[in-house]
């Protein structure tokens, strides 16, 4: 006889649990059922020193741990206004020559003095969609909406004790209004904060007859998204950093000139341009993605936090003076994944756990991303990049 709980994909459902499968036991049934279905092998998936009920929240269906490898690249020397000294940071990549490549460029900034950093912004935003009826609805509204201010402020605000509504900025297209709705989110990153507290002031509107319907997302805040309007500021922490290097260390230690590292950044420009961009860097992503997975950060905001500017400068003398400008760094110290497991000892490396720490945590990211570019492009104007991944990378496995 056939099952009928085949049919219907019943059988083929991923096992739940009473507990929902948070405790060590049901991790590891979940595994085993995986591995029977599969015939993959997740013994070292299940070799992980996370308490498995601390994931609660974090994930769900858990089956274990992957594990990434862990460098370090150092010293920097930041001068911010809230991080101000030598750090060392983590970096979790599988990418040879990575973690030596930044390095290099954090020993550069160190050795000229210093990275000076400074914060413009630290906000995050959210963008429902109204619908109406036709354009003179839309009008209305937005011209009704601000001095319905403060009762939005309050609805929103009920829902959290750390979020603040700053301000709304309706954006008609149409017959359809979007409207940023422009938090301060202290040292979360936030986006589950002010997913609630946006969700509840829509609601008062409706309620309130003010609006006829509501999508909680638009897209126009960029979430998790690269675009041009996250230049403008409003999506993450908002950073400058730069460095004067010498031009005696630029020619010993990164094996160049600055007046190369112009040449090759300004034709870079052009193709980043021609490519139709929307950001002009050399690998921000890069050093992201590897501090991110260290830290316990939300990795997929590397999308948005890697969006910005890189300027070369040749000052008199053939000093290099190199900044990063970055309107969108998402980062945090509390919430999400910053006390799992690994990524709160990866935070305390940089003294950044805990509340009161994030405006610290992105200003050595700035620096650190500074790092990054000095050394890429030193490394390419220099014509090194290949014989790096050949002495550090896995250009050959097997051998």
């Amino acid at each position: 006889m056939n099952d009928p709980s085949a049919a219907t994909g019943m059988s083929h459902l991923i096992p739940r649990f009473a507990d929902q499968g948070y405790s060590a036991d049901a991790m590891a049934a979940r595994r085993r059922w995986i591995e029977e279905r599969t015939g993959a092998d997740l013994g070292q998936v299940g070799d992980f020193s996370l308490a498995a009920e601390e994931m609660r929240g974090n994930i769900e269906n858990p089956i274990g741990a992957v594990q990434v490898p862990v460098g370090v690249a150092g010293p920097l020397l930041v001068r911010g206004e809230e991080a101000d000294g030598i750090f060392y940071v983590p970096m979790a990549t599988t990418e040879g020559t990575l973690v030596r490549s930044y390095e290099r460029g954090a020993m550069a900034i160190t050795r000229a003095g210093g990275a000076v950093v400074r914060l413009f912004m630290d906000e995050n935003r959210l963008s429902p969609l109204f619908i109406f009826p036709g354009i003179a609805e839309a009008a209305e509204f937005v011209r009704d909406l601000p001095r319905h201010f403060e009762s939005l402020k309050a609805e929103a605000e009920a829902t959290t004790g750390h979020g603040r509504l700053l301000r709304i900025e309706p954006h008609p297209i149409g017959r359809q209004v979007m409207v940023h709705f422009c938090y301060s989110t202290g040292d979360a990153s936030g986006m589950n904060m002010v997913a609630k507290a946006t969700d509840a002031a829509c609601r008062w509107l409706v309620a309130k007859g003010i609006a006829p319907d509501f999508y909680l997302f638009s897209a126009l805040d960029s979430e998790k998204h690269a675009s041009s309007s996250l230049f403008l500021g409003g999506k993450g922490k908002k950073l400058v950093a730069g460095a004067r290097i010498p031009a005696k260390i630029v020619k010993s230690y990164l094996g160049t000139t600055a007046e190369r590292m112009l040449e090759f950044w300004d034709s870079n420009v052009l193709g980043q341009f021609h490519a139709g961009s929307t950001t002009c860097n050399a690998h921000y992503a890069n050093g992201l993605a590897a501090l991110f997975i260290a830290c316990g950060q939300d990795v997929a905001n590397v999308a948005n936090s890697a969006v910005g500017l890189t300027r070369v400068e040749v000052l008199d003398g053939g000093d290099l003076y190199a900044t990063v400008t970055l309107p969108s760094i998402t980062v945090a110290t509390v919430g999400g994944g910053t006390s799992l497991g690994t990524a709160r000892g990866c935070l305390e490396m940089l003294g950044c756990v805990g509340t009161g720490k994030a405006h610290k945590l992105a200003e050595i990211v700035a620096a650190f991303l500074l790092g990054g570019e000095i050394s890429l492009l030193a490394a390419i104007s220099a014509g090194e990049l290949v014989g790096a991944h050949e002495a550090y990378g896995r250009n050959r496995p097997g051998e």
